[in-house]
């Protein structure tokens, strides 16, 4: 998903579309939700590698003020869309791929 298309600000959506791809509205969410958490913890982790590299343990006052690459490379990741934006416009395009796992006693709606 290019995060250029993703809107920065909340924006009104249709409930009926969120519901449209599972056919249950609380089904959507979870999907939503867990993509949103994987998109959360991968940009995490990208930040905290790219600040690892300022990493020291002796680390005035001072110093942590002038590090103005730090500022930077924090501040371009608060410009990124919300995970949970990214998520709802993933699913909504149909670019978000996942699966359903069949309750108890449910019969496999598959043909053989």
């Amino acid at each position: 998903m290019d995060k250029k298309k993703v809107p920065t600000n909340t924006i009104t959506r249709d409930i009926k579309y969120i519901a449209e791809p599972t056919g249950n509205v609380y089904e959507s969410v979870v999907v939503l939700y867990k993509r949103a958490n994987q998109i959360a913890l991968a940009e995490k982790k990208e930040l905290n590698k790219k600040l690892e590299d300022f990493k020291n343990d002796r680390d005035t006052m001072e110093e942590m003020f002038e590090n103005r690459e730090q500022i930077e490379i924090s501040k371009f990741y608060e410009r990124q869309p919300k995970p949970s934006l990214v998520a709802v416009e993933e699913f909504l395009e149909g670019e978000l791929h996942y699966r359903m796992a069949k309750h108890e006693g449910e019969e496999d709606n598959q043909a053989e």
